[in-house]
């Protein structure tokens, strides 16, 4: 009976998450929070995926799956197993911490048992989602019962439809038993021009790729004997003919060229790679409107000191470029919107979240300050901290890092003046915050007569999607924020 409600209990997940992953995209996902509604937490649970066999010479076992734990995710890492093959599990324990395109996330099981065997060890890198982890059973006396060789043919189920596949591809090349993964299109045509065996041709190419290069290396090296494999199916000419030495040569020079440059490969993370991705499909196919502006940050600075002598209270400059960004977006309510690319508008959001940049050596994090506006100076204080801390360390949970209405990224601790940002989508608008410099400019004293002081401007640049801003609409956003510079004592009303 124990069995047979575990099997319904994995059919209904397997069935929700299916359900799940048709009808909700990513990007919904990641906005579904700027409604103050989060369902990012029941994603998280819908999509663990586990398998239930019963077969014979194997007891009764589950198999768990590599999750999606945010919605852009496709593969992972396994960062580290909190249990050992043997223990016991309860519903609700973290077995393992999985680096995301996000973060590091811990993996809670769902289902009672024993760890029996652990199929991804720890450190595994880039692991499918979908693709198996570990192996669970009911009874502790089923574990000796599960062999240690039993990933194999989980492997070797997954990696049917790839050699599958692949031998199609050889089949349409003409290849057998290659010493390569894959090949490039003029390598491709190359063969087939000249007959060659591919079968002795090496691959220089990452991954294994075979490429152009590779094959004119082995036509001139005369590894490779014309007409060996298949006949050419067209004469080369000879105008192509006698060129051909001069354009081998420069692509075999090239090629140990660049294998004798000493190098280190740098891996990138699964949240680099991600954020590279987006914020090149953000530069491309977004119309970045910029507007920039000086605010004088005297007024702030001094009270910022009066807080911390006469009230005790700590706040940075970035905690009062906050508030002053969430009181803006609540004058100019028209301001606080995001992109919503499948019905091809605008969309207001009804809460003001402040997504703020954190450096972190996995990459850039964005966590959020969930209505700003509402919140005391000393509380945005305290919460960044806090926030800021749990990016480090790769603590966030999703919903604490997804479904921003506003970024605002700042420079000024760095000797950085000024600086365009890329817009993170689908928010349509990103603050970038320099230092602050003294200058001279001319003040109008008490007297009404303008004088040279020196006073302290911190610039502001905003990048805005042109498809939801327009020249008006940034103009009084900007507005807004430097009237709350000017008036600093406003952000405590």
């Amino acid at each position: 009976m124990a069995n047979f409600r575990s099997l319904l209990l994995g059919l209904a997940r397997t069935r929700s998450a299916s359900l799940l992953s048709n009808t909700t995209s990513p990007r919904n996902y990641a906005l579904s929070s700027t409604n103050g509604v989060s369902v990012y937490s029941l994603a998280e649970k819908l999509l663990v995926r586990v398998q239930l066999f019963s077969s014979a010479g194997l007891p009764s076992h589950v198999v768990l799956e590599m999750p999606a734990l945010s919605p852009t995710m496709n593969q992972g890492n396994i960062a580290k197993w909190r249990k050992k093959e043997g223990d016991k599990i309860n519903v609700g324990d973290v077995i393992c911490e999985i680096e995301t395109d996000k973060a590091t996330l811990e993996f809670e099981c769902l289902e009672e048992g024993f760890l029996a065997r652990i199929l991804a060890p720890e450190g595994s890198k880039d692991v499918l989602v979908g693709r198996p982890i570990a192996i669970t059973v009911e009874d502790p006396d089923d574990i000796k019962n599960i062999p240690d060789d039993v990933a194999c043919g989980l492997e070797a189920k997954d990696e049917k439809p790839t050699k599958e596949s692949a031998k199609l591809t050889e089949d349409k090349v003409g290849i057998s038993k290659a010493n390569f993964s894959r090949i490039s299109p003029s390598a491709k045509l190359l063969i087939a021009q000249y007959g060659l065996e591919a079968s002795s041709l090496e691959a220089s190419g990452p991954r294994g790729t075979l490429l152009k290069g590779d094959v004119l290396a082995a036509i001139k090296s005369g590894g490779q004997s014309v007409g060996a494999g298949k006949p050419a199916q067209e004469p080369v000419p000879a105008s192509t003919s006698a060129s051909k030495p001069t354009d081998t040569g420069s692509s075999q020079s090239t090629f140990h060229s660049s294998d004798t440059i000493s190098h280190e490969d740098f891996p990138n993370s699964q949240i680099r790679k991600v954020i590279a991705k987006r914020l090149l499909e953000s530069k491309q196919g977004i119309p970045h409107l910029y507007l920039s502006t000086d605010v004088i940050l005297d007024p702030l600075l001094a009270f910022r000191k009066e807080l911390k002598e006469q009230y005790n209270v700590k706040v940075s400059v970035n905690d009062i470029v906050i508030k002053a960004v969430a009181l803006a977006l609540r004058n100019v309510p028209k301001a606080n919107v995001y992109w919503d690319s499948e019905k091809g508008e605008p969309v207001l959001c009804d809460s003001v979240d402040i997504s703020i940049a954190v450096a972190t050596e996995r990459g850039l994090m964005t966590p959020i300050v969930r209505n700003a506006d509402q919140k005391s100076l000393s509380a945005i204080s305290m919460e960044v901290k806090e926030l800021a801390e749990k990016a480090r360390t790769g603590k966030l949970k999703p919903d604490q890092f997804q479904g921003g209405t506003f970024s605002i990224s700042n420079l000024g601790m760095f000797p950085v003046d000024h600086f365009c940002a890329i817009i993170n989508p689908p928010q349509a608008c990103i603050l970038a915050v320099g230092r602050g410099n003294e200058v001279v400019e001319p003040v109008i004293g008490i007297d009404g007569i303008e004088k040279p002081a020196v006073v302290t401007k911190m610039s502001l640049k905003l990048s805005a999607d042109h498809r939801v801003y327009d020249g008006q609409l940034a103009s009084n956003f900007l507005s807004a924020l430097t009237s709350n510079f000017s008036n600093i004592k406003r952000l405590l009303l």
